[in-house]
């Protein structure tokens, strides 16, 4: 989604729409939004990206905040549209050498963690953030319409060869983001779920201006009903059961193999809070068996986010 107007009313709008005090976000910088319904339930998550004083974009992940945003714009100075980008992303250790060798003016200055810039990628200029879906040293671009995307491809392949890259789906991503603690719209969380449901009660500021739904929010139980969870002998799958002395109390939403850790792992909301790290309970795994599980603290290592900012950037071990 892009927000734009000639006055600084776009600030107003999105205020209006996230949980967190968007004015504050300076420009070339992105944040974390998220945007409830006036029940408190969450909507969707995504990055806002501040790319000039009265320009913003929202790269989310499912359901259409495009018309809620404009639903949400009634008697602003705001114009709210698509403006039809494509999100890719390179991530791993090597993936800031990389962008030196292939950006035409090398590594842009002062990129570190959620920052934006223009690079020249073969020929074309490109926005890109130091942002990812997997908390790993990285980067995103952004293909406009005008792009000529076969050519960047080629151009990235090139470049990347001595890199030893190559190119996968998002679901690749998977196990890597579960390990980090990264969400997904629509499978972790939902509508019926809080932010402080799901972990993510750091991304309300309860102290700015009115937003939708914060009234709901002011009245919601802090405990979180969601936690990391590892199982060792069974192939745990997403959407499977979660029991304890025999009674279904809550469902596996993520489930990954993780090669560095050696098992899997996966997120688990429950019907209600009360268990949490350290606990062990029973899931319901692929062949139907029940098998001991796990809840973990997330993420499950790098607590203290090293790696996305490029503190440890240590080429990880298969366990």
């Amino acid at each position: 989604m892009s927000c734009s107007s000639r006055d600084p009313t776009p600030r107003d709008s999105l205020n209006r729409l996230f949980t967190r005090d968007i004015a504050k976000l300076k420009v070339n910088r992105c944040g974390y939004g998220l945007a409830c319904y006036e029940d408190g339930g969450l909507l969707v998550d995504g990055i806002v990206m501040r790319l000039g004083r009265d320009l913003f974009w929202y790269l989310q992940a499912d359901g259409d905040f495009c018309g809620w945003a404009r639903a949400h714009a009634i008697g602003l100075d705001v114009e709210i549209s698509d403006p039809g980008v494509f999100v890719s992303q390179v991530q791993g250790p090597r993936s800031l050498e990389f962008l030196d060798a292939a950006s035409k003016d090398g590594l842009p200055d002062g990129f570190t963690c959620y920052g934006i810039a223009r690079v020249d990628l073969g020929g074309q200029e490109f926005v890109i953030s130091r942002t990812g879906f997997t908390n790993e040293l990285g980067w995103e671009f952004y293909t406009e319409p005008h792009h000529d995307a076969d050519a960047l491809w080629d151009h990235l392949r090139a470049h990347g060869v001595p890199f030893g890259m190559d190119w996968y789906a998002v679901d690749s991503t998977n196990p890597r983001r579960v390990e980090a603690g990264i969400l997904n719209a629509g499978s972790d969380f939902n509508r019926f779920t809080t932010p402080y449901d799901v972990g993510l009660g750091r991304f309300v500021d309860e102290h700015k201006s009115d937003f939708i739904g914060k009234a709901a929010l002011r009245d919601a139980p802090r405990e979180r009903r969601q936690h990391g969870i590892t199982c060792r002998t069974g192939d745990m799958t997403a959407s499977g059961a979660v029991e304890q002395d025999g009674v279904r109390i809550g469902v596996v939403t993520a489930a990954a193999m993780s090669p560095c850790l050696g098992l899997r792992v996966g997120y688990v909301l429950f019907d209600r809070a009360g268990l949490g790290p350290g606990h062990t309970v029973r899931v319901r795994c692929r062949d139907g068996s029940l098998q001991d599980a796990e809840l973990v603290e997330l993420p499950m290592y790098d607590r203290e986010r090293l790696i996305p900012r490029g503190k440890l950037v240590d080429i990880p071990r298969r366990a």
